[in-house]
This record gives C-alpha cells, structure tokens and sequence, in this order.
C-alpha cells in the first residue's frame, strides 16, 4: 500500500479543544464557531483531537506525513496563537508533521511580516487555509498582497478556501466567487495556490476560462462535497499532477454511517477511485514537489 501525505489538517491548541465555543467567544471567532460547531445528523460536524489521536488516525490510514492548515481567523492574535501551537506540534514531531502558517492583514503590514518570519523560524512552510472572503478584506488589500508577494519570494504555496457556488445552503456559508481565483493567480505567477474543496470544481464552472498554470487543486472535505466519481473526473479534466490529497481532519466526512472522523475510510476511498500512475503523485508526489524535502 502506498503510504500518503494528508495535504489538507486541522488541529487547535488545547485551549481551544478544551471550550471550542466559549472560547471562540471570548476571541471574537463567530465564523469558525458557527462552523465547527455544527451538527449532522444529530453528530457533530467536527471534533477537536490532540496531537497524538491525529497520529493515531494517521497510522490507521497508512498516512506518513500530515501537513497542518491554519485556519481563516478574524482577528490576528487567533492567528498566531495557532501558528505557535504549529511550532510547538513541529518540534515534538518533525518526521510525521509539517505545517503552514496563517494571518490577518489587521496586524498591518509590519505585523504580519513578523509573523510570517517568526513561524519560517519555526519551521512553518506555507500559508493557509485562508479566506479573505471570509476574512472580512478584499483581494485589493495592500498587506494581503505583500505577504503573497513574500510568499512567492519564500516559495510558499498558499491554501485558500473555496465555495462551490452550487453547493447547497449550509450555516456559515460564504461565497467565494470563482473568478477571484484565476485572476489573483495572474497577478502571482510566482505563487503557487493551492484551492481547497477541489477549488468548488473551478475548472468545470469557468471552463471558457483559462487556468494559470500555479492553481492546484486539494480534495479536502470531499464526500461532503461530490459523489466518489469526482476523483476520476478532475484527474481528466487537470490531470493528476495538478491534485493534492487533503482530507480536512478531524471534519466527519461519513456522519452518516461514522459517529466520528474516519480518515482510514477516507484514504481507502481515494486509493481506489485513483488508479495507475495517478495514485502516486496525487496521494503524496506533488505535495512533495511544492514542499522538497518532504
């Protein structure tokens, strides 16, 4: 069995498992708190593991390596609370974890270059998830675009948050329009973007559209999203060199049938709708291409 590199995970500072919505109150996290506090099914949407049930799950999956995300907070001390958690996480596990750094242009532009050089100290490789349509500031925004600009400099990739526009309704939902993507895309040739979700099937939607080269594609969340058919589907369609493989850990991506997140169910499903030589570069080769040494 191939051994995978999860490309797309999640996890919170102690604190934060502790009293998810209390503390998100406290901080001023309303969006992420109507988010991962929501149930289906009567389950929750999500649970708040530690470090060690993340291994755990890992293990049972045939996962190798985890590559944690930041989250798309409101405020900036959210951010760098969870990127010193990062730091801590990489330390205790370099072999099995690595990890990007998010922030919020709030911090001004002095504020977040320090915060982006102090989490490259601490061995953080990338940006993300973020959203700034979620974020509250638009793509103009003079500090969201000198951190891309150092992120280019850096050879970051940048993860960003992606809405299906027809997707259904769900408590939380912001759109993200799919032209924004491509377009900020141009503007940083030197960028690589990585789109979450499957980039809401950018390529199908815009498909008079054309794709700049550095957008790539993670299947974070995906059987929430698509049928299993969707696999075989955007292989054709940006071909196996262009997807990550992300499962959006610790969401419950089978709360019908799991009462909480299976990420071995999740594997399993990705490496049988990949077949041949697209298995390896999808479930591990291109994260390490844009991440070398992983």
């Amino acid at each position: 069995m191939l051994r995978a590199i999860d490309a797309h995970v999640h996890l919170y500072p102690p604190e934060v498992n502790g009293d998810p919505l209390g503390w998100a109150e406290t901080h001023g996290e309303r969006h992420w708190a109507l988010l991962c506090g929501r149930q289906r099914a009567g389950r929750p949407v999500q649970t708040f593991p530690a470090v060690g049930e993340l291994l755990a799950a890992m293990d049972a999956a045939g996962i190798e390596r985890a590559v944690l995300l930041g989250w798309y907070w409101e405020t900036p001390g959210s951010c760098a609370c969870q990127n010193r958690f990062y730091g801590e996480c990489l330390r205790a596990h370099p072999d099995r974890l690595s990890a990007f750094a998010t922030f919020h242009p709030a911090a001004g532009w002095e504020g977040v270059r320090a915060e982006m050089q102090r989490s490259r100290e601490e061995g953080l490789r990338g940006l993300g998830e973020l959203s700034p349509h979620a974020q509250g500031f638009g793509l103009a925004d003079p500090v969201w675009n000198q951190a891309l600009a150092l992120a280019g400099e850096w050879r970051w990739p940048v993860n960003l948050h992606v809405t299906d526009p027809a997707s259904r309704p769900f408590p939380g939902r912001i759109q993200t329009p799919l032209e924004d993507f491509p377009a900020l895309a141009d503007r940083f040739p030197g960028v690589t973007f990585i789109l979450a979700h499957w980039g809401g099937l950018l390529p199908e939607r815009l498909a008079a559209r054309a794709i700049p080269p550095n957008i790539f594609y993670d299947t974070a969340a995906s059987p929430l999203l698509y049928d299993p058919g969707v696999w075989r589907r955007m292989v054709a369609v940006v071909g196996a060199e262009r997807i990550l493989f992300g499962s959006d850990y610790p969401l419950n991506l089978y709360h019908r049938i799991d009462p909480a997140p299976n990420l071995a169910r999740f594997a399993a499903e990705a490496r049988a709708a990949l077949l041949g030589p697209a298995q390896e570069p999808v479930l591990r080769g291109n994260i390490q291409r844009l991440l070398p040494g992983l």
